[in-house]
């Protein structure tokens, strides 16, 4: 195992003589090391301090977990892989690696069953269910949203003094969210992929510009008043984000 850039990867062996780069990172508010895997590859997380020795031995006991996710992924090509009907595939969900699987039944839906994201949809697997497929990816990331983002209203408002008028949930080309002139936010459909605390930060910076609509030093103190831990969240979005929308675009479009 070796290091490879400014410190950024990790590279682990694998028995057949290849070898697997892993992007690494410390997060100040991280409880335990976390390995995910998606169509972008490989990420491991892990607290702030904790020692090189201890995250190349996470890395090599999940390397077998990590190639088999890897191979199942068929990363063999630039970008992320098509969602073929019926075929299973690793998605980012509240930012952990979950698999995506399909099952028959007469009623769609879908729903979360221990840590798989179930599809249930009428055989066959074809093109038109695919359709379906994808309307309900759309419906279920929202609810995910809503339901984050109601809490965190009912958090903030009343410490900003201020509300908005309602809630938009879509895919955005570039930005992760918005407040317009009537004062509704509108919220990108990729950051349900996102971690929680990542989504958290651009619920925040959006009620912030209630208060002040620019990006002032004067916002960014306000930003800090109230998520102290916003500058990592943005840093992660800036690396992380590119790669999200890039998955939320092959599952819903």
């Amino acid at each position: 195992m070796s290091m490879t850039g400014q410190d950024d990867y990790l590279e682990l062996s694998t028995p057949s003589g290849g070898a697997i780069k892993v992007r690494r990172s410390s997060h100040p508010r991280a409880r335990r090391l976390r390995l995910t895997v998606t169509s972008s590859g490989a990420h491991l997380t892990y607290p702030e301090g904790t020692h090189p020795a201890q995250v190349f031995a996470f890395l090599r006991q999940h390397g077998e977990w990590l190639e088999s996710k890897l191979d199942e992924l068929h990363l063999d090509h630039d970008g992320p892989p098509p969602l073929l009907p019926g075929a299973p595939t690793l998605i980012p969900l509240r930012g952990e690696t979950t698999q995506l699987i399909w099952r028959q039944g007469v009623y769609p839906r879908i729903e979360l069953v221990d840590d798989k994201l179930v599809l249930t949809l009428p055989k066959p697997h074809n093109e038109q269910s695919l359709g379906a497929a994808r309307s309900l990816l759309h419906s279920f990331l929202q609810a995910q949203i809503r339901r984050d983002v109601s809490r965190w209203f009912a958090r903030y408002t009343p410490e900003l003094n201020l509300a908005p008028t309602g809630l938009r949930i879509k895919p955005l080309k570039s930005l992760w969210g918005s407040l317009d002139s009537r004062d509704c936010v509108t919220l990108d459909l990729a950051l349900a992929l996102a971690p929680p605390e990542a989504l958290k930060y651009v619920v925040v910076h959006e009620l912030c510009h209630l208060r002040i609509r620019d990006h002032s030093p004067r916002f960014w103190a306000l930003v800090a008043s109230l998520y102290p831990d916003w500058k990592t969240q943005r840093d992660w979005l800036k690396t992380r984000g590119h790669a999200l929308k890039a998955e939320l675009g092959r599952l819903i479009t």
